[in-house]
């Protein structure tokens, strides 16, 4: 996979070079690191795998720790930050390292604080009256979720249809089996997903196994999408 290698070195990325390599991956890795330890070997996994890529929740002590380690380490990579509550939380992820917030829903709070700062921001959106808002705000892009209980693909066309301009990166309840039923729908730009990268195999530290996962996921984006 090749990257535009000015938005590799650490600088703050435009949310439209963003856009841009989300279409590019496909897959957006959603993780969950109990141990800042796995940061490193997880990062190397994705990379070697296809994916250089990762969104860290921050619903764990150790999100912020591996976030900078594996900026630091593989600064190839397009780290960010899920799961993000307080502008306080943005304000760790950014210094971490991370390139781009996701919130699980709409808070206009924090939407406002990454784009007074120039941070992308991927909201959760699930509804007509949130995409407004976020249509009211400039973005182009927003998170749907929970993908799955929210209505899935067809719930994403409905809201489409009237705003036009808005892409969505379904995330909640997608795998390889129903992925291609998302990216074959020109709106959405890419999809989070953890069936690549789940705690068990985290903890196990199978990151062989990740790796085999990961590359398994990038050929079915490309298959998709050719």
């Amino acid at each position: 996979m090749r990257f535009d290698n000015n938005i590799m070195k650490g600088e703050k990325i435009r949310m439209k070079d963003l856009a841009e390599r989300f279409h590019e991956v496909g897959v957006v890795p959603v993780v969950v690191l109990e141990d800042a330890k796995d940061a490193v070997p997880l990062a190397q996994a994705l990379v070697e795998g296809g994916l250089p890529c990762a969104e860290v929740t921050f619903r764990t002590a150790a999100a912020e720790e591996s976030i900078r380690l594996m900026s630091e380490k593989f600064p190839e990579m397009l780290v960010g930050a899920g799961t993000v509550l307080t502008t306080e939380q943005v304000d760790a992820a950014v210094k971490a390292g991370a390139k781009f917030i996701v919130s699980p829903g709409f808070d206009p709070e924090i939407v406002d604080y990454c784009l007074k700062k120039e941070i992308p921001v991927l909201p959760g959106c699930i509804s007509p009256s949130e995409v407004a808002q976020a249509v009211k705000r400039g973005l182009k892009t927003v998170k749907f979720f929970p993908a799955e209980q929210a209505g899935g693909v067809a719930m994403i066309k409905a809201m489409a249809a009237p705003y036009t301009g808005i892409k969505f990166m379904p995330t909640g309840g997608i795998n390889a089996k129903n992925l291609e039923d998302y990216l074959s729908f020109d709106k959405i730009i890419c999809c989070g997903g953890s069936w690549m990268v789940k705690g068990d195999l985290v903890k196990a530290g199978a990151f062989g196994k990740i790796k085999e996962l990961t590359a398994e996921a990038r050929n079915l984006v490309e298959s998709i999408r050719k």
